[in-house]
């Protein structure tokens, strides 16, 4: 059943699975993918299933995050059923616990433990009620679930994100953002980037120019965040605003030793595309994940993280509308 609603929200809402728009194709059966949304937040999650299990480890930035089932990730490796992304906040760590009885239930109720791991953003920014990703609406994102596409932009658990408000006292404005992925293929070797942005910090393309966030609404330009201090000497900033997170899942086929290394390498690259990145108010979290299911000699450790970092800042680019960026 859905939460209870307020007096304000006098309707219960209303699962919505169908992601219309621009998607990203990709080729990788040991994955599935699904995104289940709250047009009356709005709000959503977004579902990644490992149907043969997996390994996977957490990189942790940033001073505002919210997880659960976090012990071990952050420190070691460890098996994976799923993912589960969210807005709503600390509510929303619910649709987290959507997917894990949904897994509960496909087994027969058996007592292998379901290990779903969940993150979330805070996503009520320009929105006056409180609903939120609940359990309910967990287990239909996992049910959606199925390989091969990956819905781009303003969906699952980007549904209602954005990139580039830490520039608020200068006059500019933040941009809409959402979810983004990109997928390569090296050799036997699959590389896949799931990103939801809703960062502080503005979206940088590989040229240097800021493609989304900071943006001017005079002129339309938009500005780098050391431009808009260098403008503002005489004025101190104030302290930036909470509810900014980014959240990445990076998932390989391919065995690979010491998968902490490699997550680190990835995240830290990603300051690249994000500008500022990992800042106190940020909640930054990426999840490596291996399904085991290939080596690959000619493609070591370091290679692997150069080439998941180019992924990852083709996936931030991909988060948001680019007809909608000058």
């Amino acid at each position: 059943m859905p939460y209870p609603t307020t007096s304000d929200e006098p309707c219960a809402p209303v699962p919505v699975t169908v992601a219309q728009g621009a998607s990203l194709a990709f080729d990788f059966p040991g994955l599935h993918v699904g995104v289940a949304e709250y047009a009356e937040g709005p709000t959503g999650c977004t579902v990644f299933y490992f149907p043969e299990r997996a390994t996977g480890v957490a990189d942790v930035r940033g001073g505002l995050h919210a997880t659960i089932y976090m012990d071990y990730l952050p420190h070691q490796e460890d098996v994976i059923d799923a993912i589960c992304f969210a807005g709503g906040s600390l509510y929303g760590l619910e649709a987290a616990t959507g997917v894990s009885a949904e897994l509960l239930a496909r087994r027969g109720m058996s007592p292998v433990m379901a290990k779903v791991a969940g993150a979330v953003c805070y996503d009520f920014h320009g929105r006056d009620n409180r609903v939120y990703p609940d359990k309910a609406l967990g287990q239909v994102a996992l049910r959606a679930a199925q390989p091969g596409r990956f819905p781009l932009g303003a969906h699952g658990a980007g549904r209602n994100t954005g990139c580039g408000g830490g520039a608020w006292f200068a006059g500019l404005q933040h941009e809409t953002a959402g979810q983004g992925a990109a997928f390569r293929q090296i050799g036997p070797t699959k590389i896949g980037v799931f990103s939801v942005v809703n960062a502080l910090g503005a979206i940088v393309d590989r040229s240097g120019r800021v493609v989304r966030g900071h943006l001017d609404p005079n002129s339309g330009q938009r500005h780098h965040y050391g431009e808009i201090l260098d403008g503002h000497k005489r004025v101190p900033a104030p302290e930036p605003p909470e509810g900014n997170t980014t959240l990445t899942v990076v998932v390989i086929n391919q065995k690979a030793r010491h998968l902490g290394q490699l997550a680190r390498q990835i995240h830290t690259s990603m300051a690249r595309a994000i500008q500022p990145f990992h800042t106190e108010a940020d909640g930054d979290i990426l999840y490596l994940v291996t399904t085991n299911e290939v080596a690959n000699e000619e493609l070591n450790a370091v290679s692997l993280g150069v080439i998941a970092s180019e992924v990852a800042w083709d996936a931030v680019l991909c988060s948001y509308d680019q007809s909608a960026a000058s």
